[in-house]
C-alpha cells in the first residue's frame, strides 16, 4: 500500500481551491436512480468514495461517465438490480444512501451493511424508522432486506438530526403519495444542496436550510443539471493548516456564509482569516493564542449538529490547537472513536491528555517531531498529514487511501504550496 513521506517544517504559501462538497456529492449520485433521464453533476470531487459509489451504480446498470475534470453524467434508464455489491458497499459508508432510492425505484432492496470510517457507533435506527413510517418493511441483517408497496406521505420526527438519514428519507419521500413533513431534520449545506438537485428534477421540497422539510410527493422525476457547493470541510482543513505552517495561504472559491460558525469557533484557538469576497486569507507567520473564557477559564470547544461546529473538523482543529499558546478542551459529542488518533500526536510531542473517548485537553504550543503513522480515517488522516508538515524531521504516513477518500489530489495541492511530500509506492 502506498505511503506519504514528508519532510516537515517548510513554510506553506500559495492559493488552493477546495473541491465540491463530498457529503453533497454522494447522495446526489444516488438521486440518479429516481429517474430514467440524464443527471449532470458539476464540481464533483474525484475522491475514492465518489469513485466507489460510481462503481456501485455501474454494477446496478447506471451509465456513468466523467466529462472533463469534475463533471459527471449519470443515466439510470437501464438499471436492472436492487442488490448492490457487498464488496463495494463494504468500502464506503454512503452506500446506506441506496436504501431510499432503490426502495423507491424497485419497491424492494437487498443492501449490504455499509463500511467507512471506524470512528464509533453510527446508528441506522433513524433510517429504518423513517422508511418504515413511509410504509417500508425492513429486516436488519446483512444484507438488509426491505420492501414497500406504496410510499405514503406522513409526518416524521427524527430522534436525531442525522444527515444521512435525512437524505435517505428525502430520496424515498419525493415520490410519495401525499405530503411528508420531516421534523428535526439535518440542515447542513450539503442537505440543502441535495434538496436543490431534487427540486430541479421536479420534486416539491420546501423549508430548505431549516430543520423542518415539507415534501409534496410527485409521481415522476426528470433529468437535471446541478453544481455542488464547495467543500467547507476541505476549506476548514486548509485554514487550520495555513494558520500554523509559517506562510500565507489563500483559500479561494469558498462560501463564507456556510462557514460562519466554523470561523467563530476557530477564532477561539487564535485562527483569524481575512474574508475577501469568496476567499479566505490566513497569515500563518504569527503565533496563535487560545482565547480564554471570561474569568480566565479554560475554553471548551465541542462538536454538534449544524450549525454547531462540525465533527469532521475536530481532528484538524486539534492539530492547530497544539501550536497555540494556552490550554483548551475539545469535546467530541458525536463519535466515541474520533479522539483516538491523538495518541499519534502525543508520540510526536504534542501536549495532549486524552481524558476519555470524547474529550482531550491540549496545552500548547508544542514542538512536533516526525514519526511513522497510519491513517485511521479520512479526517484523522488529514490531521496527521498536517502534523507531519509542521514537524521537525521526516514523517511517514501509511494507509493513505483513507485520506484520499475525502481529499482529492492532496499531494499535488500541498506541493503547490511548497510542501516536501512524495508518494512512495508499495
Amino acid at each position: 500500500m502506498e505511503t506519504f513521506k514528508i519532510e516537515g517544517g517548510r513554510p506553506l504559501s500559495g492559493t488552493v481551491r477546495p473541491e465540491g462538497n463530498k457529503n453533497e456529492a454522494l447522495p446526489a449520485l444516488m438521486a440518479c436512480l429516481l429517474t430514467d433521464d440524464e443527471i449532470r453533476l458539476n464540481r464533483v470531487p474525484r475522491i475514492r468514495d465518489v469513485n466507489t459509489v460510481c462503481d456501485i451504480l455501474r454494477e446496478l446498470g447506471v451509465e456513468v461517465a466523467w466529462e472533463g475534470e469534475d463533471s459527471l453524467t449519470l443515466c439510470a434508464r437501464n438499471v436492472h438490480s436492487f442488490r448492490p455489491s457487498q464488496e463495494l458497499c463494504s468500502h464506503v459508508r454512503a452506500s446506506i444512501l441506496l436504501l431510499g432510492p432503490l426502495l423507491s425505484r424497485f419497491g424492494k432492496v437487498e443492501l449490504p451493511l455499509p463500511g467507512g470510517d471506524v470512528i464509533g457507533a453510527r446508528r441506522m435506527d433513524t433510517h429504518f424508522e423513517g422508511a418504515e413510517t413511509l410504509g417500508a418493511s425492513l429486516t436488519f441483517s446483512n444484507p438488509i432486506y426491505g420492501k414497500i408497496s406504496k410510499i405514503t406521505g406522513t409526518d416524521i420526527y427524527f430522534d436525531e438530526p442525522s444527515v444521512t438519514a435525512t437524505e435517505n428519507i428525502l430520496l424515498l419521500a419525493v415520490r410519495c403519495e401525499g405530503k411528508t413533513v420531516l421534523h428535526n431534520a439535518a440542515s447542513e449545506p450539503h442537505v440543502t444542496g441535495l434538496c436543490h438537485l431534487l427540486n430541479a428534477m421536479g420534486a416539491r421540497i420546501s423549508g430548505l436550510g431549516s430543520n423542518r422539510l415539507e415534501i409534496i410527493g410527485v409521481p415522476v422525476l426528470k433529468g437535471a443539471s446541478h453544481t455542488l457547493g464547495p467543500d467547507f470541510m476541505e476549506a476548514g482543513s486548509f485554514l487550520c493548516l495555513g494558520a500554523i505552517s509559517g506562510g500565507t495561504m489563500r483559500i479561494e472559491d469558498v462560501c463564507p456564509e456556510d462557514m460562519r460558525f466554523i470561523l467563530k469557533t476557530l477564532a477561539r484557538i487564535g485562527i483569524h482569516p481575512v474574508v475577501d469576497e469568496n476567499s479566505l486569507v490566513i497569515d500563518g507567520r504569527h503565533p496563535i493564542r487560545i482565547r480564554q473564557d471570561l474569568g480566565q477559564r479554560t475554553p471548551s470547544l465541542y462538536s454538534g449538529p449544524w450549525p454547531a461546529f462540525p465533527t469532521d473538523l475536530m481532528s484538524v482543529s486539534i492539530v492547530a490547537a497544539t501550536q497555540a499558546a494556552g490550554m483548551v478542551i475539545f469535546h467530541e459529542k458525536m463519535f466515541e472513536g474520533r479522539m483516538f488518533f491523538t495518541d499519534k500526536l502525543m508520540s510526536m510531542g504534542a501536549g495532549i491528555v486524552l481524558c476519555d473517548p470524547h474529550r482531550v485537553v491540549i496545552n500548547g504550543p508544542s514542538k512536533l517531531s516526525g514519526a511513522r503513522m497510519s491513517s485511521p480515517d479520512v479526517r484523522a488522516g488529514m490531521a496527521l498529514l498536517m502534523a507531519a508538515l509542521i514537524a521537525r524531521g521526516t514523517s511517514e504516513i501509511h494507509n493513505i487511501y483513507q485520506i484520499e477518500r475525502g481529499y482529492y489530489n492532496i499531494e499535488k495541492k500541498l506541493e503547490s504550496l511548497g510542501a516536501a511530500i512524495r508518494r512512495v509506492p508499495a
